[in-house]
C-alpha cells in the first residue's frame, strides 16, 4: 500500500467532507468504508440551511424537498404552524447525499475504497480521521472517545398516496413533550415522509410504541411503514477526547449531534472543515479548541433546552409555541447566528425562561 498524508475511516457526510477538504489543500487521501455505496443510513436526512453554508460542495442534486414551514405539536394535540422567510431545511434522503458526496470526493482525487476495513493504527497515513460514526473502531484504537452518552432513534418511510402529500408539502412537523429526552417526526421527502421517533436510550425497549403512538396522531397504521431502521444517537459531554497525536475525531465519532434537535448534519461538516485545517496544518492539537469555540455554546443551550423539556414539559411548550421564540429558533436554523447566546433584546426573554426552567428542581420531599 502506498503512503498517503490521510487516512479517512467512514464514509458518510463527515468523512467525505473531511476528505474532500483534504485533497483541496493538496493532500493524498484515502478513504475506505466497510459498506458499499449507495447504502441507507438511518437519518431523518434534514441539512438545515445553517449546515448547507458548510457544505464544500453543492447538495442541491439530491436535495427532495425544502421546508418553510414547522408544525410544533405538544403531546399529539395542541400545536402552532410557523412559516420561515426562507428554507430553513433541504430534506434528502442518506442512501443519496452519502453517495453524492463520495462521488464528488473521487472527483477531487481522493482514493476511495469501499467493501475495506482496514487497521488504522497501522495504516501508512501521517493522519487518520474517524469518521466511522456512532459504532466505529478507530476511536478505541486511538485511545480517543468517551464521554458520550446516548439516545436511539426508530423510523420508517411511508408512500405518498397512503398519506396526503399537500398536508405534509414542504412542512417539517415535530411532535414534542411525550418522548422522554426526544420527539417524534414526520418530514417529507420526494415520493414519501419519514417517519420518527428519538429518544434516550433507556427508551429502547419502548421505542416501537413511542413510533406507533406518532403514526397514529397521523391516522396512519403502523404496519405501513416500511424501511424500518434503528440506530444510536452519540452526544458528546465535554470530557470526549478528540484528538491525539496522528488521529481525530469528526461527526458521530466525535459524539458531535444537537442534544435537543438530534441533528448531526451541521457539526458534520463544521467539523470536517476544522479537522482538515488542522490535519493540513499539522496541529491536530488546536482542534478540540477550534471545535469547542463553533459548536459549544450551541451544544451547552441545547442541553438546557433539553432538561427543560424533560422536567417541565408543559411550561417549555407555552414557550416554544410564542412568536418571540420562533424568531430565535428561526435565526439559527438560518445561520444568522452561530448560538442562543447571539440573540439581544426582548428575543432573550423566552431564552432566559428556558434556561430558568432547565435549572430549576423540584426539592424532594
Amino acid at each position: 500500500m502506498k503512503n498517503f498524508d490521510a487516512l479517512v475511516v467512514g464514509g458518510g457526510p463527515a468523512g467525505s467532507t473531511t476528505a474532500i477538504r483534504l485533497a483541496d489543500g493538496g493532500a493524498r487521501v484515502l478513504l475506505v468504508d466497510k459498506a458499499t455505496f449507495p447504502r441507507d443510513k438511518p437519518c431523518g436526512g434534514g441539512i438545515t440551511t445553517r449546515a448547507l453554508a458548510h457544505c464544500p460542495v453543492d447538495p442541491s442534486p439530491v436535495v427532495e424537498e425544502q421546508v418553510d414551514l414547522v408544525e410544533l405539536r405538544f403531546r399529539f394535540g395542541d400545536s402552532v404552524v410557523r412559516e420561515a422567510r426562507s428554507p430553513v431545511i433541504s430534506m434528502t434522503q442518506r442512501r443519496r447525499l452519502d453517495a453524492f458526496l463520495l462521488d464528488a470526493a473521487r472527483e477531487r482525487g481522493v482514493e476511495v475504497r469501499e467493501g475495506t476495513t482496514i487497521d488504522a493504527a497501522s495504516a501508512p497515513a501521517d493522519y487518520v480521521v474517524g469518521a466511522d460514526g456512532a459504532n466505529g473502531t478507530t476511536a478505541k484504537a486511538f485511545a480517543l472517545g468517551g464521554g458520550i452518552v446516548h439516545g436511539v432513534a426508530y423510523e420508517g418511510n411511508v408512500p405518498y398516496g397512503v398519506v396526503e402529500r399537500d398536508r405534509y408539502a414542504r412542512r417539517a412537523v415535530v411532535e414534542l413533550a411525550d418522548i422522554p429526552g426526544g420527539y417524534g417526526w414526520v418530514f417529507p421527502k420526494g415520493d414519501h415522509v419519514n417517519v420518527g421517533v428519538g429518544a434516550w436510550q433507556d427508551e429502547g425497549p419502548r421505542i416501537r410504541e413511542h413510533l406507533a403512538r406518532v403514526c397514529e396522531a397521523h391516522h396512519l397504521d403502523p404496519a405501513q411503514l416500511g424501511s424500518l431502521r434503528g440506530h444510536r444517537l452519540p452526544l458528546r459531554r465535554g470530557a470526549t477526547r478528540l484528538a491525539g497525536d496522528r488521529a481525530l475525531l469528526v461527526g458521530d465519532a466525535a459524539g458531535l449531534i444537537d442534544p435537543v434537535s438530534g441533528d448531526g448534519m451541521y457539526e458534520c461538516f463544521v467539523s470536517s472543515r476544522l479537522a482538515a485545517d488542522a490535519i493540513l496544518a499539522g496541529q491536530l492539537d488546536a482542534y478540540p479548541a477550534a471545535l469547542d469555540a463553533a459548536v459549544g455554546r450551541l451544544h451547552s443551550a441545547s442541553w438546557k433546552l433539553k432538561q427543560a423539556l424533560d422536567r417541565w414539559p408543559r411550561a417549555s411548550w407555552r414557550v416554544a409555541r410564542t412568536q418571540l421564540l420562533w424568531r430565535s429558533v428561526e435565526r439559527l436554523l438560518l445561520g444568522d447566528v452561530a448560538a442562543p447566546a447571539d440573540v439581544h433584546g426582548v428575543a432573550r426573554v423566552p431564552l432566559r425562561v428556558l434556561d430558568a426552567l432547565a435549572r430549576f428542581r423540584v426539592p424532594q420531599s
